[in-house]
């Protein structure tokens, strides 16, 4: 919506051709900082993902863009991150060991989940080729149903706050987690394959922070001398995650630290997302992105 927006004001503006493209790039990068009131992570996606390459000119219609747009939208709905997190210390270099290894965890979690999304859109492809209405429908019914008899399974936005919050009353910690985990992986990969309006970075700030959480809850129970912070993993594992599955660290790691304000896990996070992203490429396994542009043009 951002980058259609951006790109209609370009051609009413007569712009050239590269100027169109800018603010088109621009403008997507704006609708991500206003989605996720993280203005940084939105230039930085501009020049990571959408061009791959940094350009003056397109930083500077990136910047000026997210931060209007995030001005205009603190102003409207307030300045306090998207979620609220206890300030986390800083935790010192004796976790590094941890949080690598987390890295490591998330990055096959995040081979998995791509290749599940590749695989269902593949899937979804060949059965309602001819009926994509149909296709779209049934999976809409049925996550609808399963919304009617289990309504803590969602929105996303909720779980991932209760996953940061320390609050999981309704999951609790261990099998509980690991079914919701493994119910809304597979969700979040068929209701893609839909082929409705929608994204991927709900669902995966969802299945990073409930990555990181069970992981770090593990470590705490286990190994207690290593003075591991749940929460401390489950906003990490959101970064990771996105590393994995995106291939844009840098982004993963600015949306993680705006969404939660959590700055002194920076050098978590960094060594998180360099093993996530290490994972992830020795699986010779693309960016999602890459995959997904590679099988529509296969199609």
């Amino acid at each position: 919506m951002g980058g259609s927006l951006a790109l209609l004001f370009g051609r009413l503006g007569r712009c050239t051709e590269d100027h169109c493209r800018a603010l088109l790039a621009a403008g997507a990068g704006a609708g991500l900082a206003t989605a996720f009131n993280a203005p940084l992570a939105g230039a930085v996606f501009v020049l990571e993902e959408l061009v791959g390459r940094f350009s003056v000119p397109i930083a500077i219609a990136a910047l000026g863009a997210s931060a209007g747009a995030i001005g205009t939208a603190r102003y409207i709905v307030g300045q306090a991150p998207d979620f609220q997190v206890v300030p986390i210390a800083y935790s010192g270099l004796g976790t590094l060991p941890v949080h690598l290894t987390l890295g490591v965890v998330i990055g096959f979690i995040g081979v998995a989940y791509s290749r599940a999304i590749l695989g269902a859109l593949r899937a979804t492809n060949r059965l309602g080729r001819n009926r994509p209405v149909v296709i779209a429908a049934a999976i809409g019914a049925s996550v609808g149903m399963l919304a009617w008899f289990a309504p803590h399974l969602g929105p996303g936005d909720a779980i991932t706050q209760q996953m940061l919050s320390g609050t999981q009353t309704v999951f609790g910690i261990g099998l509980a987690l690991v079914l919701v985990f493994g119910l809304r992986f597979v969700l979040g990969a068929i209701s893609y394959a839909a082929g409705t309006p929608g994204g991927l970075f709900a669902p995966m700030l969802v299945l990073g922070s409930q990555s990181g959480l069970l992981f770090g809850t593990l470590c705490y129970h286990w190994f207690p001398a290593a003075g591991v912070n749940p929460t401390a993993c489950a906003v990490v594992g959101m970064a990771a995650l996105f590393t994995a599955v995106v291939r844009a660290p840098l982004t993963g790691i600015s949306l993680a630290i705006e969404l939660t304000g959590s700055f002194t896990l920076l050098l978590p996070m960094l060594a998180a997302c360099c093993a996530a992203m290490a994972i992830a490429t020795l699986l010779k396994e693309p960016p999602i992105y890459e995959s997904l542009r590679w099988d529509r043009g296969r199609r």
